[in-house]
C-alpha cells in the first residue's frame, strides 16, 4: 500500500520548495517520485507541431522525489508520517501518526 496516493495533500519538508504544499497530480512507483501541483514547475520547449502549431515555451511541474514530500496531516495541515492499521472489517486504511486521524474514508 502506497503512503502518498494521488489527490492526496503533501508539504515539500527538502529543496528549494521546502515549506510550500500541493496537490498529488501524480504518482510513478517505479521512480519514488511524485507530481506535485506548483512545485518543481520548469519551462519546456515545445516545437511546433500539428497538436500545438504555434510551438512555444510551457510551464509545466516535474517530479521530485518522495522522500522529499511528507504527507499533510488532514488535522492540523502539518507534516506527518502515515502507519497503515487493518481495521475490524479487514480494509487496510492509512493513519497520521502526528494525530491519529484516519486518511482514507
Amino acid at each position: 500500500m502506497e503512503r502518498v496516493r494521488q489527490g492526496d495533500t503533501v508539504v515539500v519538508i527538502a529543496g528549494n520548495q521546502k515549506g510550500s504544499r500541493g496537490k498529488v497530480l501524480r504518482v510513478l512507483p517505479k521512480d519514488d517520485r511524485v507530481v506535485v501541483e506548483g512545485i518543481n514547475v520548469r519551462t519546456k520547449h515545445i516545437k511546433p507541431s500539428q497538436a500545438n502549431p504555434q510551438g512555444g515555451r510551457v510551464k509545466r511541474e516535474y517530479p521530485i522525489h518522495l522522500s522529499n514530500v511528507m504527507l499533510a496531516d488532514p488535522k492540523t495541515g502539518e507534516p506527518t508520517r502515515v502507519r497503515i492499521s487493518q481495521l475490524a472489517d479487514g480494509r487496510r486504511v492509512r493513519i497520521a501518526v502526528r494525530s491519529g486521524e484516519q486518511i482514507d474514508k
